[in-house]
């Protein structure tokens, strides 16, 4: 009796756990919509470094600014970052117990990196600074680096079966659809530190 208890549970929580991944979260709107946005944030960024000059790369507006050659780099260091993220979670294996405690939503993510607060990067590195660029690359080769992420990224959603929300990063960070959010909006962001960069009078017009 106890036996035949033991094989029923078993057989349930099977059955829930088949129902759990029956349910797609992850839909191909879902998809387009991160493929578009990584498309658009890329080009976004090739278009505001198209053509410039070294001085035009390494200008700052003052001397604790960043240059738009350190920014791309910083953008580099962090798509490296996110895609490691990505990978762990991936290895991790799909969990979709977290579903429903997964506070985070894809507006919070959205809205956090409109900067509606000043945000300083070595707050999210504590002890350490590995995200302040030091500006040793040129730009083109932090640029290419930048590319190579971006575009194994896009490739990777463009093809992947994996239904990206049941996969989730360490405990509050959110799921692997949201990584790719704050990959985007991360890049939004520093695409208007590029245009304020630009926009400074004593920026060199070659």
């Amino acid at each position: 009796m106890k036996k035949t208890k033991l094989i029923l549970t078993a057989f349930t929580c099977l059955l829930v756990s088949a129902h759990c991944f029956a349910q797609t979260l992850w839909t191909e709107s879902d998809r387009r919509y991160l493929i578009d946005n990584l498309k658009r944030t890329r080009d976004l960024v090739i278009e505001e470094t198209k053509n410039l000059t070294e001085r035009q790369w390494t200008f700052k507006e003052a001397p604790d600014r960043w240059s738009i050659n350190e920014v791309v780099e910083h953008l580099a260091i962090w798509e490296l970052l996110l895609d490691r993220e990505v990978s762990q979670a991936l290895v991790a294996g799909a969990q979709p117990e977290l579903t429903k405690k997964n506070e985070k939503t894809d507006s919070s993510i959205l809205a956090f990196l409109m900067e509606e607060k000043p945000h300083i990067t070595t707050e999210y590195t504590k002890p350490f600074t590995f995200t302040v660029p030091m500006g040793l690359n040129s730009g083109k080769n932090n640029l290419a680096w930048f590319l190579k992420m971006r575009n194994e990224s896009m490739n990777f959603l463009d093809s992947t079966k994996t239904d990206l929300r049941y996969y989730f990063l360490r405990a509050g960070r959110g799921n692997v659809h949201q990584v790719y959010i704050t990959i985007f909006a991360h890049t939004d962001r520093h695409l208007r530190q590029i245009r304020q960069i630009k926009a400074d009078a004593n920026y060199p017009k070659q």
